[in-house]
């Protein structure tokens, strides 16, 4: 039967979000003050279901309102609209999916313990980066080389692929001791490479070992919700009085557990408004379900929203270049809205590609915010070019969602260095040239925004200075070595208060007044760092995330150590002096990068060139006027590279467990560039720049699925 519940499609830039916030609106309209003041305030059954539910002291008012997006930056779009529209009235609870299961899973921990054999202790979370760690450790004795060999990957990618297993697992309502199944049936060529008994050992070995100490990984936090709270009668009851109304946008990037949960919500008499965009689907690949979603669809009125033909130019371009790449041997010439940018070399393309930019803004025609350069996949190189051409032009840009090692800032290596230099035992993971970089990032004058010791200098000083001994590497003091005038007033003076902070730190750790490595990180950014001023964004965004970093590390640490005997059978002597050699080591291999809890701009959005992957660009549902779609003639455009995780495609529910064919991949792929055209193009209202180069970064000729719009459309005047 049809319900008042609506399932709302259409393409990005449709009106989707909108759409959702005007239905709240019009439910709160349509059923009066009273119905909705009771969502929130007059429920009669909620004193009740307080005395007969154990955990409803750790309940706070709910606002019946459940507000899901797909991402975080879409979750805080969505509340505002509806905060807006409703000027407040009406308190929401906006979270991302997984988010959502992770609040329940902590406010609902008393009924867990209650049903399952772990301990009365609160759980912590373990960031994905721990979870590697502590799970390569926890199975160094069933992965030996022989296994990586046999598998075909090394430590680091076996151990998160199993780990990535569990996961897709868990978003698809898979129990994990049924994982092996899911793996014999789908992997039918490449079970002998590594048994999936084997694999399934290891995740329950490994998930009893984390529920015993109340480890929460994202894997554990969805089997925990699926598998044991929605299947609990007294959570049912609380959730189905707490929730009245859902709302939820972009559902084609939704695990399938949703499907479960909206379900039951639907059928405990909750309203609910969907949005489903057909050319979206970014999460595919990811644990995202969306043709199992879109059952959903069934038990609502659907409306189809349509894009204004003048937003974009995906009403007038996207049929003719789908069937240019799909049906190579079409004879179509693009408009000219789409423009090419062909040179021989790769250096060149990015060269030419920059000086279209910087004349588009230059003559006024665009705003360096109404542009965006989207690549299949972002090298180094690329990135470099861009931002250093452009800035030289005064043109800012923004790196959407730039993930870059924690350990490429030279603000965090001069920390970790400052480590090494208090704490003992440390002497093996520092050297000369890393206590030189620590000189010249600590001595950064913030009146005349330049270092008080200049690298020369920091060379000199760290040659005849620095003392290098296993357990208590030092610094001398400037006028240990003979020519110590040429250091100059200003750069001794610098290395004297640097030399003076060291030992009053090493003084208060030998006096027991440091609490934690914590502790003096903060304190020497305090100190050095942001002294009298503010550090620049992204070095402010390092160090919060390495502070952050470091405080789930340490909290991590001290459950292990209330909890743990078998502690020490995986770390040895497990003293703080290793701890924290630990932690160091874990970031220099680069596994952590700087995403601290993100921060909005206030105001009009950054003045700046967006550059970002397919990937990255789709998710944040960015919309610019001008396009430069760099390497068009890559293959990558059709892979799904990193935004695929391995054996996804086993637990799609339309298709679990079935083996994934050479032309199951073809139609993917195929589907992939149908998808990624269409959103593009929708997301784009003047002008698209196809930025190709006869030979990729690796010198390698360009053949790939988008070659033939490249050469259907006019080449620019140079």
């Amino acid at each position: 039967m049809i319900s008042d519940s609506v399932w709302i499609v259409g393409t990005s830039r449709s009106g989707k979000t909108t759409r959702l916030a005007q239905q709240f609106c019009d439910w709160v309209q349509k059923n009066g003050n009273q119905h909705i003041e009771s969502f929130y305030t007059k429920n009669k059954n909620r004193k009740k279901a307080q005395t007969t539910i154990k955990t409803s002291n750790l309940l706070p008012t709910e606002p019946g309102v459940l507000v899901l997006a797909s991402n975080d930056d879409n979750r805080r779009l969505l509340s505002d609209k509806i905060v807006t529209l409703t000027l407040g009235k009406y308190p929401i609870r906006a979270k991302t999916t997984l988010g959502f299961m992770q609040d329940e899973v902590n406010l609902f921990w008393p009924l867990l313990i209650e049903s399952l054999p772990i301990k009365a202790q609160l759980p912590v979370r373990l960031r994905p980066e721990t979870e590697q760690e502590l799970a390569t450790k926890f199975w160094d004795s069933q992965l030996d080389a022989e296994t990586w060999r046999r598998a075909g990957v090394n430590e680091y990618r076996l151990v998160r692929r199993i780990l990535d297993l569990w996961q897709l697992a868990a978003y698809s309502g898979t129990p994990c001791e049924d994982i092996d199944q899911i793996l014999q049936k789908g992997l039918q060529e490449n079970v002998s490479n590594l048994e999936p008994e084997f694999i399934v050992s290891l995740l329950l070995d490994w998930r009893n070992w984390c529920l015993e100490r109340g480890l929460l990984t994202y894997g554990l936090i969805t089997e925990l919700y699926n598998q044991h709270l929605l299947t609990n009668s007294d959570y049912k009851q609380r959730l189905k009085q707490r929730y009245q109304m859902i709302i939820a946008d972009d559902v084609d990037d939704y695990p399938a557990i949703a499907y479960h949960l909206f379900e039951f919500l639907l059928d405990s008499g909750a309203m609910a408004a969907f949005s489903y965009n057909p050319h979206g689907c970014v999460r595919w690949g990811l644990g995202a379900d969306p043709q199992y979603l879109e059952r959903l669809a069934k038990r609502c009125q659907v409306e189809n929203l349509v894009i204004p033909t003048g937003d974009s130019l995906a009403a007038q371009l996207a049929t003719p270049m789908i069937e240019l790449v799909t049906e190579p041997m079409t004879i179509l010439s693009l408009p000219k809205s789409v423009k090419c940018i062909q040179t021989p070399f790769r250096a060149q393309l990015l060269r030419q590609t920059t000086d279209v930019i910087i004349d588009g803004i230059k003559s006024g025609k665009v705003e360096p915010e109404e542009i965006a350069i989207i690549a299949p996949g972002l090298d180094e190189i690329a990135r470099y070019s861009f931002i250093e051409i452009l800035n030289k032009q005064n043109i800012l840009v923004e790196s959407l969602h730039d993930q870059r090692p924690l350990i490429s800032s030279p603000s965090v290596r001069a920390l970790l260095t400052l480590l090494t230099l208090v704490y003992p035992g440390l002497g093996r993971l520092v050297d000369r040239d890393e206590v030189a970089e620590m000189l010249v990032v600590l001595s950064q004058s913030h009146i005349n925004n330049r270092e008080n010791i200049d690298p020369v200098r920091a060379g000199l000083i760290a040659d005849n200075c620095f003392v290098p001994h296993p357990n208590h590497p030092h610094l001398l003091a400037v006028k240990t070595f003979e020519r110590w005038d040429r250091i100059g007033y200003t750069a001794t003076k610098a290395y004297g208060e640097i030399l003076e902070w060291i030992e009053k730190q090493r003084l208060k750790y030998q006096q027991s007044l440091l609490p934690t490595p914590i502790f003096l990180l903060y304190k020497a950014i305090q100190n050095f760092l942001s002294k009298d001023h503010h550090p620049p964004f992204q070095t402010l965004a390092a160090l919060r995330e390495l502070l952050e970093t470091a405080q789930h590390y340490w909290e991590i640490d001290a459950r292990l150590r209330q909890t743990d005997s078998i502690l020490l059978s995986l770390h040895t002597q497990q003293t703080l002096t290793t701890t924290i050699a630990e932690f160091i080591q874990l970031l220099r291999r680069g596994t952590i990068t700087a995403n601290p809890y993100p921060i909005r701009p206030i105001g009009n959005a950054k003045k700046a060139v967006t550059l970002a992957t397919v990937f990255q660009y789709r998710a944040s549902h960015r919309y610019h006027k001008w396009h430069f779609w760099l390497d068009a003639g890559s293959p990558l455009w059709a892979k799904g590279g990193a935004a695929t995780l391995f054996g996804a495609t086993l637990f799609l529910q339309d298709r679990l467990g079935e083996p994934w064919t050479a032309a199951d991949e073809q139609e993917a792929e195929t589907q992939r560039l149908r998808r990624i055209i269409a959103d593009l193009l929708a997301r784009v209202s003047e002008r698209v720049y196809l930025c190709n180069s006869d030979l990729a970064v690796n010198g390698q000729e360009q053949m790939g699925p988008l070659l033939s719009l490249v050469h259907a459309c006019d080449l620019i005047e140079n």
